[in-house]
């Protein structure tokens, strides 16, 4: 195991020079800010955001960019669990007063280190004009997005302070970890939905039921793609005590002993991935069939997640993330598929049993983790 660095030591690395002082790009539009902000974080939401009816484009890239930056901080090796809970704080402050962004950025900046990749760099840079688009929106939109970065900010800050590298003590915990990270995603989402399009919140009871568990597999599926990663850098979010049922330490992850138990405890959180994903379709398909931008967001993530999961299961012996790296081709059949299909709800479920087939299959609570249910009520309202 490499050890975790320390801040001081990690500080080093830090480049105030070219996070200060470089001037900042110009951008022809807020389309095009915003596009090119999300391709350099993720390659996955710049390919489904834009399928998303324009204006709800608009407000979605927002709203994950505003998601990354809390992420970032999250991500950054070089800040202590305290440093990381002080700068998420500052970011809830400077949504609520929008003239906190130029400092915020600054600080936020000259803390980075290079293991920060240099788009995230630039993001961080750039809060001040990410901060300002959250404001053009309308009031519920905004409302929708405040909520969801508070309590992700809020619930990371939490969960940095406990400081746990060895991994998560329980299923419980990581249904938690997950309602902070992605499971508010998924309500702010059915948010916009709704406010977007009043068929779609004819149906809102039903997809609130269902927003949380969605984003938790699409969660849990990247923790387990980045573990190995995330081990690396400091970071385990695998429930130790599902592993050591399987007789597996998880602080034992780079050591190689009992690889079998560990090869047993990933197949459990393979099945239990598995029955969000299937939560997940079933908010697709409550969707419209008129729309079709949205369900094809929708679904691309479903089917790119469900291929991730299937390659995981057939190379359990993986010890890199780039091992079950899904392909270009993958990909591009997944989108192929999904456009053709996805007005026809009997064909996508179809679709999803193959691309499912293999994996084991574990029931997958629709209301998420028991903080969704004492802490965020208030998520519900529009």
């Amino acid at each position: 195991m490499r050890p975790f660095r320390s801040e001081s030591a990690m500080s080093k690395l830090t480049s105030p020079s070219s996070s200060e002082l470089a001037p900042r790009k110009l951008w022809p539009s807020i389309d095009a800010f915003q596009s090119e902000m999300l391709a350099g974080v993720s390659r996955t939401f710049a390919l489904t955001i834009p399928q998303l009816p324009a204006a709800l484009c608009r407000v979605v890239s927002n709203a994950y960019l505003l998601c990354r930056i809390v992420d970032t901080i999250e991500d950054e090796p070089a800040l202590s669990g305290a440093r990381k809970n002080y700068f998420c704080q500052q970011f809830l402050r400077t949504l609520s007063v929008p003239r906190n962004a130029e400092t915020f950025s600054r600080q936020l900046c000259a803390s980075l280190s290079s293991q920060t990749s240099p788009a995230e760099h630039e993001l961080i840079r750039n809060v001040p004009r990410v901060v300002r688009i959250t404001r053009s929106f309308s009031e519920p939109q905004r409302e929708a997005l405040q909520r969801c970065v508070h309590a992700m900010a809020k619930g990371m800050g939490q969960f940095q302070l406990r400081g746990e590298k060895q991994g998560l003590q329980s299923l419980e915990d990581l249904d938690q970890y997950c309602y902070h990270v992605a499971g508010v995603v998924g309500q702010m989402l059915t948010n916009l939905f709704c406010l977007h399009s009043p068929a779609i919140a004819q149906n809102r009871k039903s997809l609130m039921a269902l927003a949380v568990s969605f984003g938790q597999g699409l969660q849990m599926t990247n923790i387990l793609k980045d573990v190995w990663e995330d081990y690396q850098r400091g970071a385990c979010w695998l429930p130790r005590k599902i592993f050591a049922e399987e007789g597996f330490d998880v602080a034992d992850l780079t050591t190689g002993r009992n690889r079998p138990g560990f090869e047993r405890g990933v197949r459990r959180l393979i099945g239990i991935t598995h029955g969000h994903l299937k939560n997940a379709l079933s908010y697709s398909l409550l969707i419209p069939k008129e729309e079709t931008g949205i369900r094809n967001f929708c679904l691309w993530a479903i089917g790119l997640a469900l291929l991730t999961l299937r390659k995981i299961n057939k190379h359990l012996y993986y010890t890199d993330g780039s091992q079950v790296t899904i392909s270009r081709l993958s990909v591009k059949g997944t989108i192929l598929a999904t456009r053709l299909t996805v007005q026809n709800d009997r064909f996508l479920k179809v679709l999803f049993s193959i691309a499912a087939r293999g994996l084991s299959s574990a029931s997958a609570a629709t209301s998420g983790s028991s903080v969704r249910t004492s802490e965020s009520k208030a998520d519900m309202a529009p």
